[in-house]
């Protein structure tokens, strides 16, 4: 399979005063999961079983996890794990309410060396694109996502207004057994295009989190879309973990 990625150009809102200022975005190609997987693997020819290669697979992947979950600094060639512990730990007692585990995943060799032989192709300008740039954590002033509980959370980006009168219209955050937390609207203390402060609840206890907007916001707000349409990004409440170790991204 040929490595390509397409993305289209969009008005970089952080520059407000430079209107050449560009910044590309990803074209999806789709979802793929672990079928489309051993199905791409079968037409590499390899002459092996489909209940081979699933037993192959899943395996590796056992293992792997074993390794991670027994404190080991795990290292594919494609990715390097490890284990890292959230939340403060109260009477020196490990309480799952209040403390989980997370693994953290940084690239390797082979997807640095995949990345080096992949080709960008730029579609052209995209319309009305709506997209998460930056955010920040008000009380720590970390821009990797972190976030804190009861304080303001700052999101850049573009087209993320929030209005309209469907149901599915406002701010969620989705916690990793899928609570969903929806803010209320005098939580959505600056509500512009390019840029929101929320006041995140004091009562989101610490993990990751998927924050998403939701609107029918559509460029200048003369008429709303007839349909909501929605963009997400990943936030850590309490911190993101290993948040010691910047993970840094290959270059093309």
């Amino acid at each position: 399979m040929q490595n390509t990625l397409k993305g289209w150009m969009a008005d970089n809102t952080v520059t407000t005063d430079n209107k050449d200022d560009k910044i590309l975005l990803l074209e999806s190609a789709g979802s793929v999961n672990i079928e489309d997987i051993y199905k791409e693997m079968e037409e590499e020819g390899t002459g092996l079983k489909r209940e081979t290669l699933v037993h192959v697979v899943m395996l590796f992947l056992r293992v792997v996890a074993r390794f991670i979950l027994n404190g080991y600094n795990v290292n594919t060639g494609l990715f390097r794990a490890v284990a890292q512990f959230t939340g403060v730990i109260e009477s020196g007692r490990w309480n799952p309410e209040k403390n989980s585990v997370y693994v953290s995943f940084i690239q390797d060799k082979m997807i640095r060396e995949e990345i080096a032989q992949t080709t960008v192709n730029i579609l052209g300008m995209k319309a009305d694109v709506m997209y998460i740039l930056e955010t920040e954590d008000r009380k720590t002033k970390l821009k990797d996502g972190s976030a804190t509980a009861g304080r303001n959370f700052f999101v850049r980006g573009a087209m993320l207004k929030v209005m309209g009168d469907d149901p599915a219209v406002g701010v969620t955050l989705t916690a990793e057994d899928d609570t969903v937390t929806k803010l209320e609207d005098d939580e959505i203390a600056i509500n512009k295009p390019s840029e929101l402060t929320l006041l995140l609840p004091a009562t989101l206890t610490a993990g990751t989190y998927t924050l998403t907007v939701t609107t029918q916001y559509s460029h200048g707000a003369r008429q709303l879309l007839k349909e909501p349409r929605s963009v997400s990004t990943t936030i850590y409440i309490g911190g993101k973990p290993g948040g010691g170790e910047e993970e840094r991204p290959g270059e093309l």
